[in-house]
């Protein structure tokens, strides 16, 4: 199973939108290179939002291809609609992806009555293992532990996203889903004391630009060594409020561009570049986070 420092990769795109196919392998290789335990590709940060099936299928494809059996690739699979979750998660199911994530759906608002049948019903559509995701910041629902506690009965369903950042759900979470489900951290700024609480990995978007220091500090907390990973943690704490000064992925797709590591900082409509005002701020966490810009 997955533990440790996750990326929820972001999708370079060249300047006429279209996805940097070339770019996407480098940063694979980043990845793999800097020691990171998962991907997870065209999640929330990964553009999923703007991509269409096919594409996103394909770009999902293409990153399992990249990895060739290196890294695990874990693919984004939710939908606000249960019927094209399910088209996409048997579309996934193609790929070889070692698992899927599931956002919570948006908008409409279920209640957790829905939210059980959604995911009973996506997860009923494969074998490949599912992983949940809480992200209420961003869909507007927010499910609740009982819920989770229910879905974590279903044997397919592995794990779960919490991106709420309250910590007192860790707990929660470990008394009703029990030891062999998988917690992980959706919220970078609170992931060391997620993981000291008993977490198991971080999904994580500064992982993106900062990913050898965010598995050691990862490693470290796993391994119960609070100062340790709090001396890590502690110059990286800049990014996890400046990547999020405007909406993710821009800003990390700003910040990754200025470091060579794609070719441009291309984000599709209606999402647009990073506003010039927030450059600096940007700039001076990744100096503090130790990254030559």
């Amino acid at each position: 199973m997955i533990n440790g420092s996750i990326v929820a990769l972001i999708t370079p795109m060249n300047s006429d939108g279209s996805v940097d196919f070339a770019g996407l392998e480098r940063l694979v290789e980043f990845h793999i290179d800097n020691g990171t335990d998962a991907i997870v590709a065209v999640g929330t940060t990964g553009e999923s939002a703007t991509l269409p099936m096919k594409e996103h299928v394909n770009v999902v494809a293409q990153t399992v291809a990249f990895a060739a059996g290196r890294i695990p690739v874990i693919a984004g699979n939710g939908a606000n609609a249960t019927a094209e979750a399910i088209e996409l998660t048997r579309a996934l199911a193609k790929t070889g992806v070692a698992a899927m994530l599931g956002v919570t759906p948006y908008y409409n608002k279920p209640t957790p009555k829905g939210l059980i049948a959604h995911y009973t019903a996506v997860a009923a559509a494969t074998d490949i293992p599912q992983i949940l995701y809480n992200v209420p910041g961003r869909t507007a629902v927010d499910m609740k532990p009982e819920t989770i506690g229910e879905l974590s009965q279903i044997d397919n369903i592995i794990g779960i996203k919490e991106a709420t950042g309250d910590l007192s759900r860790v707990g929660m979470l470990r008394h009703l889903c029990g030891k062999e489900f998988k917690l992980y951290s959706g919220d970078d700024a609170t992931a060391r004391e997620f993981l000291l609480l008993g977490g198991d990995g971080v999904i994580s978007v500064a992982n993106n630009i900062v990913p050898a220091q965010f598995k050691t500090m990862c490693t470290q907390a796993l391994a119960g060594d609070r100062e340790g990973s709090f001396a890590t943690d502690l110059p990286l704490r800049g990014l996890y409020s400046t990547l999020f000064m405007e909406a993710n992925p821009i800003p990390v797709k700003w910040a990754a561009h200025r470091m060579g590591l794609i070719s441009n900082g291309h984000i599709r409509l209606p999402l647009t570049e990073l506003s010039e005002s927030c450059h600096g701020l940007l700039l001076e966490a990744m100096q503090t986070a130790g990254l030559e810009v």
